[in-house]
């Protein structure tokens, strides 16, 4: 059974308690704030705050902060994660999101602190278990990153 704090099927925004529910992810690698724009079993977009705190910028780069691309795809399949978990309501529950590939990824511009991340995943197909999505990552407006990623919804 799900928490109170678990989103409804016919949720078009969700919180971080919300997500937590949904996805097995926790600090420090969750890297999703929030999601919206929630079209079930087609869309969504996830919120990332980036700020100086995170701890990857303790390497990546000192003296010139920047998100490393791939923590960005990263953000992208949690995004879609959430979504496939809303899209499936208690069929998805205790379930996992598992990368199966990552194509055409782009890295446009760096993610530096005090951006925040807008990040638009649509879904192209499913066929079972198997989800294939379209992401972009977004800082006010302009393409940051963008991939085709395809992942499997499997049991523990």
């Amino acid at each position: 059974m799900m928490d109170s704090n678990a989103p409804a099927k016919d949720a078009t925004a969700l919180d971080i308690e919300q997500i937590i529910q949904l996805i097995p992810h926790r600090y420090p690698i969750l890297l999703i704030d929030k999601v919206r724009d929630i079209k079930l079993g087609e869309s969504a977009t996830g919120i990332k705050n980036v700020t100086i705190n995170e701890h990857f910028f303790q390497g990546h780069f000192p003296g010139r902060p920047v998100m490393p691309g791939v923590l960005i795809i990263e953000a992208m399949a949690q995004t879609a994660a959430a979504l496939v978990g809303v899209s499936m309501g208690e069929e998805a529950e205790d379930k996992l999101v598992y990368f199966m590939s990552i194509e055409n990824a782009r890295f446009r511009k760096p993610v530096t602190p005090g951006d925040v991340l807008n990040i638009d995943v649509e879904k192209k197909r499913q066929r079972g278990a198997v989800w294939k999505f379209d992401g972009v990552a977004k800082v006010d407006g302009d393409a940051v990153a963008e991939a085709t990623f395809t992942a499997m919804i499997v049991d523990p």
